[in-house]
């Protein structure tokens, strides 16, 4: 019996030269150096930054710096003020009764989970920051307080083990952050840091239901000392 013949072509896989992809883009590093300014207040309400700005500062091109700031526009984080200007969009009493709303419930979910998770490493960060930011506060120092403040919520933020949920108050926090550094000539921060003690007391012992009436406390008093500001 005649055998027959595989006619089918042999084929051999190519072997690529070893070469790792950057999984984080230019865009990407842009977008998240701007998101940091805006939540440790180097961009205040009131200032406005531009693509050519911002290209030269972080010494790239326009294009990764346009998207990014799309982005952030998307997020409602920056909107355009005038021209190739952008700035922090303008907190309107309806507004802030919105976040201080949602706030209340994603934050209180948030530190309600970190209760019992929170381990010694992030409860001597909490530590570290109340301390920072009571000397910010007698000095009204928003250059220190506000990026302490964000360093204490979100430490424990992240304690809570939830990247959805973290992200979820990224986003609110892009919006509301900012204005923080405005309460500096409050009296708001003493009083905040006086809730942080509070909660991170709460959150030693494990309780989480006192841990949430702390942050609730906080939310409430700072969207109250914001509303008098906007008149």
């Amino acid at each position: 019996m005649q055998g027959t013949v595989d006619t089918e072509p042999l084929t051999t896989e190519r072997k690529l030269p070893f070469n790792p992809v950057d999984r984080e883009t230019v865009q990407d590093r842009v977008y998240r150096r701007i998101r940091e300014m805006i939540l440790d207040g180097e961009i205040e309400p009131g200032q406005t930054v531009t693509i050519p700005g911002l290209s030269a500062a972080f010494q790239v091109s326009a294009m990764p710096v346009r998207e990014a700031l799309r982005r952030l526009m998307a997020e409602q984080a920056l909107m355009v003020v005038s021209g190739r200007s952008v700035g922090i969009p303008a907190l309107t009493r309806a507004r802030l009764t919105d976040l201080r709303r949602v706030r209340r419930e994603v934050e209180g979910l948030a530190i309600t989970w970190a209760a019992t998770r929170i381990g010694p490493t992030e409860f001597r960060r909490l530590e570290e920051m109340v301390r920072e930011m009571q000397r910010a506060a007698e000095e009204r120092d928003g250059r220190r307080y506000v990026p302490a403040n964000h360093d204490f919520h979100f430490t424990i933020y992240r304690a809570a083990d939830s990247p959805t949920l973290l992200s979820i108050i990224e986003s609110l926090w892009l919006q509301i952050g900012p204005y923080f550094h405005v309460l500096r000539g409050s009296e708001n921060w003493q009083a905040a840091n006086s809730r942080h003690r509070t909660m991170m007391e709460a959150l030693g012992r494990r309780d989480g239901e006192a841990a949430v009436a702390a942050l609730r406390r906080d939310i409430d008093e700072a969207a109250a000392a914001l509303e008098l500001l906007l008149g």
